[in-house]
């Protein structure tokens, strides 16, 4: 197939939008920061395009609705936070249904600036305001792919969203975008990297049950085979050191020659702090003896301090990655003026803002990098959205621990999980009991998922057993 310029990217419209959300309860409590999460609200999306020459068609897509994490702010509840995310999707909803004929790209760039003032005039946090788009872009994206008849990775290296110039990113003017897409080839396996929680417990557990999902880190290393790892931070050097020391042993002994990240989540108050954290990492035993096997620090500080604070008084001893400050198209190479060099890639920022940043790290050489971090993604379209956008951006590891914390696809119907089971066998597990991941040698194979037709899956939700998306503030 020919590859398409941006001229020939079809222009579409967005007929209709459904949504629902689906009460997940974690079999596990888990705490990032501040927070312990313990049930929370899936969103699913429903849209309906038209292309001309091509007809109709539907897609899906589905993301958690995780409290405090968008949106910190001691002031707000848990509940507000999910009322902001709902609020964004439906101000989404009403920009891009019925509205004129774009292409994909074209109608996200249309209408990202009004609806980030929208939600900034608010009160929105910058990740909530953009929380709506992100979600319904890859519907729209997974619909087009379908009427088109192509998987996600053929349309990206035709350009079939129409990516090109845009005052979005002016740092990227004159960028190839056709170019670039043409050479997306996906690998169709992924190393998961396994979040290590401040409440998982280091040792293994004596009668552990063989068919159960395993609890204790050492038990799921033997289960899973992880070799790389994300190490979760409290904000207190001391305590963090101490703590990461005991991982880093347990590590040492069960999964040798491992690889791992550390994640801050805006806990460090300040530079001080932060310099603290660093001159302590550079005096640990366990780290000197392999410092290649820390892999970056993500988002130490908090979000504004992050673009506002310059690393140059910071001695890391490994670059350090923007997360929660990834919050709008320019935090990114605002963020890298100040020395921070990652930027991560997350399904519930977009998959647009994934693509420019990529571009971003590429067009810099070796200076910029990406990750993948999602610890949230739940079995069956959001995993695997997520896990195609990483293997699209060329990333060899992702975040992966929603199988850790909700057995399975959870409440879903068991029809609905047999049917992803069925149509990609080589990325669940199903042996009698519940539909699940099938991680092996610490790696998920994603042969299924990348050949499907449209956006990563060949099987769809359940709609029908669905609550309505005015209950998710209710679902927390």
């Amino acid at each position: 197939m020919a590859i398409a310029t941006v001229a020939e990217a079809p222009l579409l419209r967005v007929l209709a939008v459904e949504t629902g959300v689906r009460d997940m309860h974690l079999r596990l409590p888990f705490k990032f920061g501040a927070v312990v999460l313990t049930r929370c609200p899936q969103l699913f999306v429903r849209a309906t395009v038209e292309v001309p020459g091509l007809g109709a068609a539907t897609g899906f897509s589905a993301e958690m609705m995780v409290p405090r994490w968008f949106d910190k702010r001691p002031t707000r509840s848990h509940a507000d936070n999910v009322r902001d995310l709902s609020s964004s999707l439906a101000r989404a909803i009403d920009a891009y249904r019925g509205d004129a004929p774009a292409t994909a790209f074209g109608l996200f760039e249309r209408h990202y600036a009004a609806l980030m003032r929208e939600g900034d005039a608010r009160g929105e946090a910058a990740l909530s305001s953009a929380y709506g788009q992100a979600v319904l872009d890859r519907a729209v994206l997974d619909a087009l792919c379908r009427a088109a008849g192509c998987s996600i990775a053929a349309g990206l290296r035709r350009n079939i969203v129409g990516l090109a110039d845009t005052w979005l990113a002016p740092d990227l003017a004159g960028f190839d975008w056709p170019a670039w897409l043409a050479t997306r080839r996906p690998a169709e396996t992924i190393e998961a990297r396994h979040t290590v929680g401040m409440l998982d417990v280091l040792s293994p557990e004596p009668d552990a049950d063989p068919v159960a999902l395993p609890v204790r880190l050492p038990d799921v290393v033997s289960r899973y085979g992880h070799r790389s790892f994300k190490i979760k931070l409290g904000g207190d050097p001391a305590t963090d050191i101490d703590r990461l020391d005991a991982v880093l042993a347990v590590l040492d002994r069960i999964a040798p020659g491992h690889r791992f990240s550390l994640d801050g989540n805006e806990q460090y108050t300040g530079l001080g702090t932060l310099a603290d954290l660093c001159a302590r990492l550079r005096h640990l035993p366990r780290l000197a003896a392999r410092a290649d096997a820390l892999l970056y620090i993500e988002q130490p500080l908090a979000r504004d301090a992050a673009i506002d604070a310059p690393l140059s008084a910071v001695d890391a001893p490994a670059p350090l990655l923007l997360d929660e400050g990834d919050g709008t198209l320019d935090a990114f190479p605002r963020a890298v003026a100040q020395g921070w060099q990652g930027v991560s890639s997350k399904g519930c920022k977009g998959i647009y803002k994934a693509l420019i940043n990529r571009a971003r790290c590429e067009r810099s050489g070796d200076a910029l990098f990406m990750s993948a971090e999602d610890l949230t993604c739940q079995a069956g379209l959001a995993v695997q959205q997520d896990l195609a956008i990483a293997a699209l951006l060329g990333l060899t590891h992702c975040e992966r621990n929603g199988h850790h914390y909700v057995d399975g696809f959870g409440p879903a119907p068991q029809a609905e999980a047999g049917r992803f089971a069925a149509a990609h066998p080589d990325l669940y597990r199903h042996a009698g009991g519940p539909v699940r991941l099938a991680i092996a040698g610490g790696r998920l194979q994603l042969g299924s998922v990348l050949a499907a037709t449209g956006f990563a899956h060949a099987a769809d939700p359940d709609f029908d057993h669905l609550q309505p998306l005015a209950r998710a503030a209710d679902l927390v």
